[in-house]
């Protein structure tokens, strides 16, 4: 019996060597036409059978008046949890058609996450506080991430393959995604740059007031000068 286990453990082992040995490694970088780094930006993965199944929870947090993070990206069948850290209350809605729903004025962490259950673009607002402009990507891909501060998002223990890519920014004209082409993940590793036509932002974009107070103070200064 001590040996039947031995074997067993042996070939976990083994097993456990040989998957780790056939899996490669992914960095892919996002540029707009000018080369200007996209942060924010989706990139997701098909490819061989392989991918461990995530934990089908996440969170869109509440800070300081704006969406964190503002780009969540998920596996469908994923519940969201949104919790509100600022000392106000929040009504967040969203009116996209792959997932329509209303959290009524609430502080702290709602009774029950939300489910996103079919692929899309989810657009989120707050009646309250018109800046507030947040985004859930949900995708079908078993692997998916969302590019950093420098435009950049790694995948790591990928199975080695071909793959197809598939990408997204939230000022993409039309919020459509954009097919990446395809490629071969080998042991070695893989470094991709691809260009993302984005529109700029408006200049009337709803943005966050510098104090609670607004222009409030900016207004009397002006009218007392005049």
């Amino acid at each position: 019996m001590r040996v039947f286990f031995c074997r067993i453990a042996v070939w976990l082992l083994a097993s456990s060597v040989a998957t780790s040995v056939c899996a490669g490694m992914l960095q892919v970088g996002l540029i707009d036409p000018q080369g200007v780094p996209l942060a924010d930006a989706v990139v997701t993965l098909a490819g061989p059978p392989g991918a461990a199944p995530g934990p089908l929870k996440a969170d869109m947090d509440q800070r300081d008046k704006v969406f964190y993070p503002h780009v969540l990206a998920i596996r469908a069948g994923t519940a969201v949890t949104f919790p509100n850290s600022d000392d106000i209350r929040h009504q967040v809605y969203s009116f996209s058609p792959s997932k329509r729903f209303e959290l009524r004025l609430y502080e702290g962490i709602p009774a029950a996450p939300v489910l996103f259950d079919q692929p899309g673009v989810v657009v989120l607002g707050c009646n309250i506080h018109d800046w507030m402009l947040g985004y859930i990507y949900v995708t079908q891909d078993p692997w998916y991430g969302v590019t950093d501060s420098k435009g950049q998002v790694t995948f790591a223990n990928l199975p080695t393959g071909s793959y197809s890519l598939t990408l997204w920014h939230p000022q993409r004209a039309d919020l459509q995604p954009q097919a990446g082409g395809n490629l071969v993940i080998t042991q070695a590793p893989v470094s991709k740059v691809f260009t993302l036509a984005v529109q700029p932002l408006a200049s009337d974009a709803p943005v966050p007031p510098t104090s609670p107070f607004g222009d409030a103070f900016g207004k009397a200064l002006r009218e007392n000068k005049e």
